[in-house]
């Protein structure tokens, strides 16, 4: 698990330094200069599609990792990110407490995206998602200690997907998110089960 979390790392620090920036306006430096920065939010997590499937509740989790912003023109950045990020779903479950059986799937997601700006401080993003996962298990009583059962071997070790969504960023270096994370790629080979993601994300770059 190590080794992906690693990887990972390494793919937003190659994006980083392999894009550069040598001319920069004197009036617009500012704007247009090499930005680093941490996230975090919550996750809105399900699943989609498959056989006798029936919509399962979404699990509510959180995402938190690094961002890096490298601008191309005055409208125009990419950025790329290294997200922890608990994802899967809930079902039913008659247990004593009347709990909900938790799925869950965490991730280390790493979306590469274009991001236009509309105006000063707000813009769109969209681009393709490379995710790892570094966890399954099934959880019967997601809200007490017990009931845990780590899954060996069962969903596919890497994901890729989408992502959209939209940034307000404040002069400060304040930022506010809100993003829809789709994989493209089943979770399971032939399950038609591909995972679905709605984040609300806050953030400084420095």
């Amino acid at each position: 698990m190590k080794s992906i979390k690693f990887l990972a790392a390494g793919l937003v620090m190659l994006s980083a330094v392999t894009i550069s920036n040598a001319q920069t306006e004197a009036d617009n430096s500012s704007d247009r200069s090499f930005s680093f920065g941490v996230k975090g939010g919550v996750n809105f997590a399900t699943v989609t599609g498959g056989e006798d499937f029936d919509s399962p509740d979404s699990r509510t989790s959180f995402h938190a990792g690094v961002v890096a912003e490298l601008p191309v023109t005055d409208m125009f950045s990419v950025q790329a990110e290294a997200l922890y990020s608990g994802q899967g779903f809930k079902l039913d479950f008659d247990g004593p407490e009347g709990d909900k059986a938790e799925y869950q799937l965490d991730y280390i997601n790493v979306p590469v995206l274009a991001k236009f700006y509309l105006t000063k401080g707000f813009s769109i993003e969209a681009g393709p998602q490379f995710s790892f996962l570094v966890n399954e298990e099934f959880d019967a009583n997601p809200f007490s200690d017990g009931g845990d059962v780590v899954i060996e071997d069962g969903a596919n070790s890497f994901e890729f997907g989408v992502a959209a969504g939209i940034t307000f960023q404040t002069e400060m270096g304040l930022f506010a998110s809100g993003r829809y994370n789709y994989g493209i790629t089943e979770i399971y080979d032939d399950s038609k089960l591909n995972n679905s993601v709605f984040q609300i994300s806050l953030g400084y770059k420095f």
